[in-house]
């Protein structure tokens, strides 16, 4: 089974009705790919995607978990909008390097390579992927990105996920809040680990909590910490654990 299920959107409303939803600018899919979020009113995260032009449509390529959840919240959404939502059969496509004619680049980060969508699935590819995602502090559904998360602790600003000046979507109002009245207390970094430990290890500096080990791929992984108790050697399963703000 895929990891990824595509969507198609299309009909006279289908770029206003995700502008009104979700955390980007649609209007920069006449630039390429767009990432994006739906969030609950609350402001935390549901959902995480891609947007991709297609003509006189719109590509929706989601995480396959999430399919059954957006194709019915956003048929919820809906309304008497004119949109139709459909599945489709495309597979994704990844590679580095340049993009193929029917590819495009990856907008959260340049060594994440690029996207297609075409009829048949793809071969191996070859590349460690979780390596460059963990190197780059770019979080995976499911993992980093929960139904807990407040989707500025997970670093969409950095990877081109929000956008503020476009005006109001569901959740807007937090996540404006969080931008421009509050300094950020927790969220994703980039951490060494030495040692034995897995992804949903808690970490501990001096046995009191600072946070959770998550993707890992060989000595670095990816960490939700408290940043002011994230100071010096910490502790995770068996490992020590260092939180490196070179990169963060």
């Amino acid at each position: 089974m895929s990891e990824r299920h595509i969507f198609r959107l299309k009909g006279a409303d289908t770029l206003s009705f995700l502008q009104g939803l979700v955390t980007n600018d649609v209007q920069k899919l006449s630039d390429g790919l767009v990432y994006a979020a739906l969030l609950t009113p609350q402001g935390k995260y549901l959902a995480d995607f891609f947007l991709v032009p297609e003509q006189d449509a719109v590509l929706l390529d989601a995480d396959a978990s999430q399919a059954d959840m957006l194709r019915t919240r956003l048929t919820m959404y809906q309304l008497r909008a004119d949109v139709v939502i459909e599945d489709t059969d495309l597979h994704l496509h990844r590679g580095l390097g340049d993009a193929p004619d029917d590819g495009f680049a990856d907008p959260r980060h340049a060594e994440m390579g690029w996207r297609a969508y075409r009829d048949a699935a793809q071969t191996e590819d070859g590349v460690d992927w979780t390596a460059r995602r963990v190197a780059h502090l770019i979080p995976k559904t499911g993992v980093e990105l929960t139904p807990d998360t407040f989707i500025l602790e997970a670093r969409f600003e950095a990877l081109h996920g929000v956008d503020f000046r476009k005006g109001c979507y569901v959740g807007q109002e937090v996540t404006a809040r969080m931008k421009h009245k509050t300094t950020l207390r927790k969220g994703l970094a980039h951490v060494s680990v030495t040692g034995d430990a897995c992804a949903g290890d808690a970490i501990t500096k001096e046995g009191k909590p600072v946070g959770t080990l998550l993707s890992r791929a060989g000595d670095n992984a990816i960490a939700y910490l408290r940043f002011e108790r994230a100071q010096g050697e910490m502790q995770a399963g068996e490992a020590q654990v260092i939180w490196d703000q070179s990169g963060n």
